[in-house]
């Protein structure tokens, strides 16, 4: 995102996953966010320190190396990852002392009051198309673990690593045919093994917004979105994949797999949807980019992860903080915001925890509680059909934390036995689930909220809090 947009994109006919909301009081270690600066009218670093703090983000990544805002998150438990900037890395490659010298400016002074986890060395540089500066990509990288292995203490725990988008794989469709590009692979390899050796994760930017760019169709971007869809199997491994972020990440854990360093772990670096675009950019709107980042942290949270990599969660970094109001290019690259610059909410992505406050241009954070449902009820929509309904009480009752027994032959609601019906009741348990939020119930328009409380004799809907 901060540079090329060489990405490459999966065929988007994959069903998607919409794991269950859950509310929750305090940071977790699988969220982080991008602090982009390329812009004249960012709050202060210790604004947006106390923003951070009010969510359940635990991560921020820093594109270089600021101190004011690296002593911002001094003491708050925020884990931080900088950046050593592409024009530096030649140097840095060249020299030891160079790498020791990077080091001792811009890692020790602040560490450990603040917590630095992660050294990214460069930007995109395997697909930057400057031969010499990707050759002296590792070089530097192996200076700066020595220097930080020398400096011993806090800094021996710093792990180095490297920022890729998908261009560098050449084939990620399907996801278990995922193989490197023959242009980078072997210095990739080599990359590879000193991030094995050396505990260090694999940094990618998997972005399904560009992927819907690519095929604008309603059901690419019910897709994307981790909204109802027909799905797609993966005719390799036969798994049905549930959303493009899946398929994405996955591709990228047989690529490494293929690689022979299946053991490397996967760091989502950048992910994220705009609020607005040019005319030509399809689907850059507020409530697609609410969709998308909403739902992806509720598929976080549910812990069920990858097909690949199942039961934990991928480490995220979503992008991004702040609107650029500098960044070149169409006008999506401006607007990928979760957050104005006067603190106030671009859209609900679900992460607030606490109220913030302010003066002046009012705060922006506003309260989300844990919730067990929503307001009201979620039922089919009257011009739904029933083959919509089919779809979509199948795709309900497939998710984590709903259950549908009461629906199933015997069960409360399961007279009177018609797709509507039942339809109706999954939608609902699906809706309440996932956090009771409006867009919740939408299934592409086939449902509807309502104030009557639908239940009748002994079967019960939840909701109308």
């Amino acid at each position: 995102m901060e540079s090329s947009r060489k990405l490459l994109l999966l065929a988007p006919t994959l069903l998607l996953c919409l794991c269950c909301f859950v509310g929750t009081s305090g940071a977790q270690s699988y969220i982080g966010v991008n602090y982009g600066e390329v812009a004249d009218n960012l709050p202060s670093p210790d604004a947006t320190a106390r923003l951070v703090k009010s969510t359940t983000i635990s991560k921020v990544r820093l594109y270089g190396v600021d101190a004011g805002v690296i002593r911002a998150f001094a003491g708050t438990g925020v884990s931080l990852v900088v950046g050593v900037a592409n024009g530096e890395i030649p140097a840095i490659a060249a020299d030891p002392a160079a790498a020791a010298g990077w080091l001792a400016g811009n890692v020790l002074p602040f560490i450990p009051a603040s917590t630095i986890s992660v050294v990214a060395v460069g930007n995109e540089v395997l697909e930057s198309g400057d031969a010499a500066l990707a050759a002296a990509l590792l070089p530097a990288m192996q200076n700066l673990r020595a220097a930080a292995v020398a400096a011993g203490d806090g800094a021996a725990a710093i792990r180095f690593s490297t920022v890729n988008t998908m261009a560098v794989l050449a084939q990620s469709d399907p996801p278990s045919t995922g193989a490197f590009h023959p242009e980078v692979t072997a210095q990739l390899q080599q990359i590879l093994a000193f991030l094995s050796r050396t505990s260090a994760p694999f940094m990618i930017n998997p972005y399904p917004y560009f992927a819907y760019q690519s095929d604008p169709r309603p059901d690419t971007l019910a897709f994307c979105l981790f909204q109802p869809n027909a799905g797609r199997v993966d005719a390799g491994s036969r798994i049905r994949y549930t959303n493009m972020f899946d398929a994405q990440v996955d591709a990228v854990k047989s690529a490494l797999g293929r690689s022979g360093f299946g053991n490397v772990e996967i760091v989502v670096a950048e992910t994220g949807w705009p609020t607005k675009g040019d005319p030509t950019e399809a689907g850059a709107t507020v409530d697609n980019a609410r969709a998308y980042v909403s739902n992806l942290v509720a598929h976080l949270r549910s812990g069920a992860g990858t097909p690949l990599m199942p039961g934990k969660p991928v480490d995220t970094y979503l992008f991004a903080l702040y609107d650029e109001d500098l960044k070149p290019g169409p006008a999506s690259e401006r607007s990928f915001g979760l957050y104005h610059t006067d603190l106030s909410m671009a859209y609900d992505a679900g992460l607030t925890t606490t109220a913030t406050s302010g003066g002046g241009g009012g705060t922006g954070a506003s309260v989300q509680q844990p919730t067990k449902g929503g307001s009201g009820w979620c039922v089919a929509s009257v011009g739904a059909t029933d083959a919509q309904l089919q779809t979509d009480m199948d795709y309900a009752c497939s998710q984590v934390g709903v259950d549908c027994g009461a629906i199933q032959p015997g069960g409360a609601c399961f007279q009177p036995n018609t797709v509507r019906a039942h339809a109706a009741y999954a939608m609902n348990q699906l809706y309440q689930a996932a956090g009771g939020h409006p867009w919740n119930c939408d299934f592409r328009q086939s449902a509807t909220l309502t104030s009557s409380n639908p239940s009748y004799g002994s079967c019960v809907f939840t909701g109308g809090q």
